[in-house]
């Protein structure tokens, strides 16, 4: 079990005491010290594996010494210089190699943001101005940030919108795929037809086609407990925007950078988005994100439409360049697919033994699994969901839940097979303390979750 001190609440209690709640949502009471590959330390000098990668951020595995050293470098040039009116090498290279990167075989442009959100927000304007319309579609249970625009667009929970209007005008949201709490029938494909047709009938009705600027979404929906659809509902909504002119954001922010077993999601599904967001795990911890997307899209618009000071600092470009040239030598993606299949199989074994475990699903290293009341009613089980990691967390392991009961699973992509299986018996003997009664209610005080 971990060793808390004063040492760890004295920093937690000065944090509650200065910070706005509103930046943080608590799992546990841990104080971060180092970090190292797919190890974290503590201040109390406690280790853990990390199967979270500070929310899909640290790819790379945290402090890779390829990075840092491409950071040190930097620093020793400039720390910063605004790309806005000046240039710099690292901005430029990064350009080109986004360019080079993302799916689609069309002339593309790049323009830079500091976050997931703040991308999001661009996109959204970008599209606006392009198209000169104004509605956007997006999706029920969809989370794309936190910012006015990206929260606008986000169908994830009402307590994140709940006093914060007026948001933006005319976003319409639609179903969203799921093969196993599906909104209309048993089987995936025939739902995901029903998602498109409720679209349809929108369009047929309320809905005017020729006023929608955009639709937005994420290829794989990751906060709403990791939602896969078919082909067959890309494929379909592909000729449904096409038909009426009508364009496609993706948001790669958090399925992005190799993360579900290809450099992209879209990948997945030969999907070409007009405009695709990048965040998260692009600079492996510094803040960056971007839009790529269309010439005629990201030209359309003029400056200062999405000036941003601080954006594309030669640092986080540097650490940028350095985090794609990691994850296409060292084979990131192709590992994230092996060990995440490694984790499903193991998962999918042990639900016999736990009639807890819903639904294990996901692809690479983004994969959920939903801890239930019963198999029957599917009903969502947070407090055993916040019980199962707060145990993993005494006995050396982060995981993180989130849509209240789905357990986040997504370690650095470095990560092997011989950590892999230390950290899934965490797990599973974390499952069956729960089971047992062993963890007290009195935990569920400190670990809210998401």
């Amino acid at each position: 079990m971990n060793i808390i001190t004063d040492k760890t609440r004295t920093i937690i209690e000065e944090e509650e005491k200065y910070t706005s709640f509103t930046t943080r949502v608590p799992y546990y009471p841990l104080v971060v010290s180092k970090a190292k590959g797919v190890k974290v330390i503590d201040i109390e000098g406690n280790e853990f594996i990390d199967f979270l990668s500070s929310a899909a951020v640290i790819n790379t595995g945290h402090n890779h010494p390829a990075i840092v050293e491409a950071i040190k470098k930097q620093l020793d040039s400039f720390i910063h210089y605004t790309p806005a009116y000046m240039y710099h090498k690292p901005h430029t290279e990064l350009t080109k190699k986004l360019i080079e990167i993302t799916p689609g075989d069309f002339e593309k442009r790049v323009a830079f943001s500091l976050s997931g959100g703040g991308s999001v927000d661009g996109a959204i304007k970008a599209a606006r101005k392009y198209t000169k319309r104004h509605r956007i579609i997006s999706f029920f249970k969809a989370y794309h940030g936190a910012s006015i625009g990206a929260l606008s667009v986000s169908g994830y929970s009402t307590a994140m919108r709940e006093g914060m209007g007026p948001l933006l005008e005319d976003v319409t949201f639609i179903p969203y795929p799921d093969s196993y709490r599906p909104q209309f029938n048993e089987e995936l494909i025939k739902n995901s037809d029903a998602c498109l047709d409720y679209l349809q009938n929108l369009f047929d009705t309320v809905l005017p086609a020729n006023e929608v600027a955009a639709v937005i979404l994420e290829p794989m929906q990751g906060d709403a407990g990791i939602l896969l659809p078919p082909q067959e509902f890309y494929d379909r909504l592909l000729k449904m925007c096409r038909e009426h002119n009508i364009l496609i954001i993706a948001d790669e922010v958090q399925t992005g950078f190799g993360r579900t077993g290809k450099m992209f999601a879209c990948e997945h599904y030969n999907l070409e988005p007009d405009l695709i967001v990048l965040g998260k795990a692009i600079a492996s911890g510094m803040p960056l994100s971007a839009i790529v997307g269309r010439k005629e899209i990201l030209e359309a618009w003029s400056a200062p439409a999405h000036f941003i000071n601080t954006a594309g600092n030669p640092i986080s470009c540097v650490a940028a360049l350095e985090t794609i040239k990691v994850i296409e030598e060292e084979k990131l993606a192709e590992n994230a697919e092996k060990q995440g299949e490694l984790i499903k199989d193991f998962f999918n074994k042990i639900k016999r033994k736990y009639d807890c475990i819903g639904d294990v699903r996901g692809t690479g290293l983004l994969i959920g699994v939903d801890i239930i009341k019963d198999p029957i009613s599917k009903e969502r089980d947070q407090v055993k969901t916040a019980k199962i990691c707060w145990r993993c967390w005494e006995n050396g392991l982060i995981l993180a839940f989130f849509a209240s009961n789905v357990l986040r699973i997504a370690p650095p992509l470095v990560i092997n097979e011989e950590d892999v299986m230390k950290a899934l018996h965490i797990i599973e003997n974390a499952i069956s303390d729960v089971q047992n009664g062993l963890i007290p209610d009195s935990v569920l005080e400190e670990i809210k979750g998401w």
